[in-house]
């Protein structure tokens, strides 16, 4: 991947092979489909959705793994879910050799966007 300065998601995900391609549009599917309100966006080179102005969730691809930021508080909320997975504050390492948790993303995305409208409420 040699762009570095992608503009849309669909940008982003067709400089991958094909097979990775499927997964990234899986995700971003995924995503949408959790938090119909967000809006696709990239945000430090990543595909990002953001909800209310902010960012609710970011991922990218990587050689042996795809990426999944959902600030310390979504891994914090999921840690034992997200246990058999490489992760770091706010970030989780699925990897490509197998299965992608679809279900745990659908989670974590649903309690970031009542997180961001909690935030917002805040306000």
């Amino acid at each position: 991947m040699a762009k570095t300065n992608f503009l849309t998601i669909d940008e982003y995900v067709k400089t991958f092979p094909d097979d990775i391609q499927e997964i990234l549009t899986a995700v971003r599917d995924q995503i949408k489909k959790a938090a119909p309100s967000a809006v696709k966006a990239i945000s430090y080179q990543m595909p990002t959705f953001k909800l209310n102005g902010k960012n609710l969730v970011h991922f990218a691809a990587f050689k042996n793994h795809i990426g999944f930021y959902s600030t310390p508080s979504g891994t914090e909320k999921f840690k034992k879910e997200l246990s058999k997975y490489k992760t770091s504050k706010g970030t989780a390492q699925f990897q490509l050799n197998e299965p992608i948790p679809f279900d745990l993303i659908s989670k974590i995305v649903k309690f970031r966007v009542i997180e961001n409208i909690a935030s917002k409420i805040k306000m």
